[in-house]
This record gives structure tokens, C-alpha cells and sequence, in this order.
């Protein structure tokens, strides 16, 4: 469908930055490969542990901090306050049990999906994290569904640091593997960038926040 010159004008900088979503995600999408059986019991494992109600802070002052300030700066992607807040912890806790910044991750699904929760690429990756629906196949089970919040922050959280083992900690690789585009520079800068622009929070700052109040 082609769009008018009125909208193209209205949506330019977003379409340079490859970050426009109409029907579907612009992201890419997982590339299946076959797991060894021993890769498959863990990543089964790691998707099917219950997932705890609490997100991982080091205190509840830390947890404030993070949240208020993660908060502001989602309004604009989720103006439900309550579902923001969840939406905040269940990323928190499913990036930190996957041993990943939680930040990094709201920069890929910024990239992703932006934030849609029933996003959908061409490719058929769906929801917030732009999931490939073979993993369900892989490593899950029938009646997960991928527009199910937690679940799509589970497995998009457990896809990318399998990513990152395979990678030996090589953040640039990983990324590319996640969005199906290894060795092309585009995809990886732009979580980069989002992730620096948008959601950098260092720990200091978390600290001299703290110790201020």
C-alpha cells in the first residue's frame, strides 16, 4: 500500500531509523537451527521454571529508583500506569535471570517491536520481543502463547542469552543471530542505540540517587 506524501514527511525520521511499524514488526526473526539434545533440556528447563513474582533488586530503594525512572521514560510506548509497572518488573526479572541488562533488553524491544505487545513480522516473529514461533516448537510447550507477556520476556530472554553463549559473550554477534541478520551492522547498532539513548541508566547514577534521598 502506498502511503501518502503526507505521512511519508510525518514518519521520515522514523523510517531512516528503521523503527516505523504499520501492520507488522520490522524486526527480523530467529533463524531455526536444530539443537542437540543436551542444548534442548536446558533451554527447556530455563523456559518452563516458574517465574517469580518479584523482580531482582538489590533493595527496595533500588527497585523505586529503577522503576521511576524506567517508568518516565516508557510513558509515551505505555500510558497505562499499572501495566507499565508490570510490564517494568517482568522485563527486570526475566533479564536479570537470564543474566542480561535489563536495559539492553527495552532497547531491543524498542527495536523490535516498539513496545506493540501483538506485534508481527513478516517473518511471523510475534509480540514484544519478536519470537519465532519454532521455539515454542523446540523448547516449549503447545498452549504457551507468544503474545502472553511473561512468556514472550522468557523466551526472548532465554533465545538471547543462548545467543550469547554460542557467541562466547560477543554482544555484536548475538545480536545479530537474534534478529537474523549476522555479520550486517544495522540491526546491532540500532539496539545499541537505543539501549544508550534511551534506557541507559548506569549503577552510579542509581547510587547517587539513593544516597541523595
Amino acid at each position: 500500500m502506498r502511503l501518502t506524501r503526507k505521512i511519508l514527511r510525518r514518519n521520515l525520521p522514523l523510517l531512516a531509523a528503521g523503527l516505523l511499524f504499520t501492520s507488522t514488526a520490522q524486526g527480523g526473526a530467529q533463524v531455526y537451527t536444530p539443537l542437540s539434545a543436551s542444548v534442548r533440556s536446558v533451554l527447556q528447563h530455563s523456559i518452563a521454571d516458574q517465574a517469580s513474582t518479584d523482580a531482582a533488586f538489590n533493595s527496595a530503594q533500588e527497585e523505586n529508583i529503577w522503576l521511576r525512572d524506567m517508568s518516565r521514560r516508557l510513558l509515551k510506548y505505555i500510558p497505562d500506569a499499572g501495566y507499565r509497572m508490570d510490564f517494568l518488573r517482568t522485563v527486570h526479572y526475566e533479564a536479570a535471570r537470564a543474566g542480561l541488562d535489563p536495559q539492553l533488553v527495552l532497547g531491543v524491544i524498542e527495536v523490535e517491536s516498539g513496545f506493540r505487545k501483538y506485534a508481527v513480522s513478516k517473518a511471523g516473529a510475534r509480540g514484544y520481543m519478536q519470537v519465532m514461533p519454532f521455539w515454542v516448537k523446540q523448547i516449549g510447550t503447545r498452549e504457551q502463547n507468544l503474545f502472553h507477556l511473561r512468556t514472550n520476556l522468557r523466551y526472548g530472554c532465554t533465545i538471547l542469552r543462548y545467543y550469547l553463549d554460542q557467541e562466547n559473550g560477543n554482544l555484536y554477534r548475538a545480536l545479530g543471530r537474534y534478529n537474523g541478520s549476522l555479520g550486517r551492522p544495522t540491526y546491532p547498532n540500532l539496539v545499541k542505540g537505543a539501549w544508550l539513548r534511551h534506557w541507559n541508566l548506569p549503577r552510579t547514577a542509581v547510587l547517587k540517587t539513593a544516597l541523595a534521598e
